[in-house]
This record gives C-alpha cells, structure tokens and sequence, in this order.
C-alpha cells in the first residue's frame, strides 16, 4: 500500500476498445472533482479488438494509468486478482469497464470504507437494464448465495464494490470466484460488508461476454467456497466422518444377514446364503465407499499438513512488547 494513493480503480476487461477512453474520462473528471489521489489499473484479460493499444495510449497521456495484459483469456477472476497484487491505494474500487458502471459511485463508496469503517461495500443494481432471462437467474444465485453464506446483498455480481485494501490483500480467489468475494472476505474474518444501490446504465457499446453458462459456474464455485471453508483445514471430519457412517451401515447389514442365516440354521429353517441376497452387495458397496472415504480424509490431513503455513492467520491488532 502506498499512503500517497487513495484509490485504485481496478478495471477488468475483455474487447472492450471503444468504451475505454469514454470511462478513463469519466474517471479522471470524478477523481479531480473530489481531489483524489489515485491510480486505474486496467487489466486486458487477452482482448483482440486492440484494446491493448487503446491502454497504452491512455497511459502515455496519464501517469496514474497501469496496464497489464494477458497472454490468453484467462477470465475475470484472474484480472482482478492480479490487479488486488499489484494495488497500491487505501481503498481499492472494481468496475466494469463496459460503462454499466458509474464512476460518479465512486465518492460514496470511499466515504463508507474510509469513515463509516466498512470492510467491503458492494454495489446493488436495484434497476437493471437487462433482459429477463439474465435477470432472472441472477435473482436465483443471489437468493442461493445469501441462504448458504448467511451475507445479506442483493448483488453478489455487481462488478461494482469497493474494498479496504486489507480485504483484497489476504483473500485469493481463482476459478470464476470473483462472484463470491463477499462471502470470502467474511469468512477470512472481515464480517462488516454494506451494500449501495447504485446506478445501472445500459450497455452502450458491443455486447455481453457472458453467456448463461456463468450461473451455473456460478452455483458450482459457491458450493466450493462453502466446502472449501467449512472443512479445508480439516477433510477427515468430513471424508472421515461419511466414510464412518458408511462403513458402520454396510458392516451393520452384513453382520444382521449373516446372523439371519446363522438363526435359521440353528432353528432347521429355510436359508439362503448370504451372497444370494442383493442386500449383501449393497452392504459391500457402503463397506467399501466407507473404506475410501476415510482414506480421502486422511490423505486430506497430509495434504494439508505439508501446505500448512505458520503465518497464514490474520492478525487484527497486537499491543505490547
């Protein structure tokens, strides 16, 4: 962090060439209004409509502008998370580089992170802009979102969210988890996230990159998170624990067939061997998931064992010698 630089406008895109100056302006024109101090960091997440070209103009004429580009298209995760390394400002602010976003947001966000304390404040677009069968689904991975991780926002996807730079220096985030930041940065401990309604605009050049297929990316890292949260740091109580209960059913049946064919012998009833009975390989299978099971979980403890790090806990505040 540089205590000279207030804000780093973190600016993620993908061919989006012609909107580029039109946002830089914008920016520029909020940031010298309020007098900030400030750096954008745009990240060409491998465009090729010469987005590139349209960064290294803007940085020739402006000395606050950083680029950084991809030699691929790796996704919107990956830009922001290289951009939340190379950040150098107190409070680090996200946008969309399509012009959804208003930069005219960006005096109330740094208000609330800098005097009302929050960790994390995140855009809410209350009135959208898009079709129904993107907001649609939007509405269902927000409701999904809320009841597994217990953080209350309207909008996890809103690309518009400002953070302390604390947050956005010890959270990582790969895959497409960039829809989860909120829940990750409440569970690494930073529990006071807000939320601003904030204005949405609609697209005013070329199109959408995302297809449908994000809500489903979507849902599938959630339940990563929630896992990865709950039982990183300690795979055998969930491995462990279903290897167990699977394990002790399938034994439980085995012994009750094998005791089932023990009384009728001794009674001169009719029997069947144990094998004849399908319930016999149902009993196998869970013995044997269970066996495995277990074994993930204890794989999992080395695993973690070896990639455990002394320093890796967040300390808030230390006093004293």
């Amino acid at each position: 962090m540089n205590p000279n630089i207030q804000i780093s406008l973190v600016i993620p895109l993908y061919n989006e060439a012609e909107s580029l100056p039109e946002l830089h302006d914008w920016i520029v024109r909020v940031m010298r209004d309020n007098n900030y101090s400030y750096e954008i960091l745009f990240v060409d997440d491998g465009s090729n409509d010469g987005s590139w070209a349209v960064i290294k103009r803007l940085a020739a004429r402006n000395p606050f502008v950083r680029g950084f580009r991809f030699v691929r298209n790796y996704g919107k995760t990956a830009a922001l998370q290289t951009a939340f390394v190379q950040s150098r400002g107190n409070v680090v602010i996200t946008m969309d580089a399509d012009l959804q976003d208003s930069p005219d947001e960006i005096p109330e966000l740094y208000r609330m992170i800098t005097e009302e304390g929050y960790d994390l404040v995140s855009g809410w677009k209350k009135k959208r802009f898009d079709p129904l069968t993107k907001t649609l689904p939007t509405k269902l991975f927000n409701a999904v979102s809320r009841w597994v991780s217990g953080v209350h926002l309207h909008d996890f996807n809103c690309g518009l969210k400002a953070y302390q730079a604390r947050v956005v220096k010890n959270i990582t985030i790969y895959g497409e988890m960039h829809r989860n930041i909120p829940i990750i940065a409440k569970w690494n401990g930073f529990r006071k996230i807000g939320e601003k309604v904030v204005q949405h605009q609609a697209r005013k050049y070329g199109s959408t990159k995302f297809g449908l297929e994000r809500f489903i990316f979507g849902f599938l890292d959630l339940l990563t998170v929630a896992f990865v949260n709950k039982f990183g740091r300690r795979p055998m109580h969930f491995f462990g624990t279903m290897g167990v209960l699977s394990f002790v059913v399938g034994s439980i049946m085995a012994m009750y067939l094998i005791a089932e064919k023990l009384y009728n012998i001794s009674q001169g009833l009719r029997y069947r061997n144990v094998t004849d009975n399908p319930m016999f390989f149902l009993a196998l299978v869970a013995i044997i998931i269970g066996s495995q099971l277990f074994l993930a979980g204890f794989l999992g403890e080395l695993f973690v064992k070896q990639t455990f790090k002394k320093d890796e806990y967040l300390i808030e505040e230390i006093t004293g010698e």
